[in-house]
């Protein structure tokens, strides 16, 4: 397998995926990453543990739909050129 755009294309976008399917109740709460977790004070520096739970909040919410459409690209493009 040759180092081209398309991987590191793919790869990207099978981390976004991964990113999209982690449910907050069923595994994000048992590690201590639930939404109740990460309440901070007003005023305060927002750690790095809340900056990442609000990335994962950002990317499930905005990259909803366009997920379906790249990643449906990208089983055509499979099936057409192997």
């Amino acid at each position: 397998m040759a180092f081209t755009l398309y991987s590191l294309i793919q790869a990207a976008l099978l981390c976004v995926n991964a990113i999209a399917v982690l449910h907050e109740e069923r595994f994000l709460s048992k590690i201590g990453w639930g939404a109740d977790q990460g309440i901070g004070g007003f005023g305060e520096e927002p750690g790095v543990k809340s900056q990442l739970m609000n990335l994962i909040r950002s990317v499930r919410t905005v990259m909803r739909v366009p997920l379906i459409v790249v990643n449906s690209v990208t089983i055509v493009l499979l099936l057409l050129f192997g």
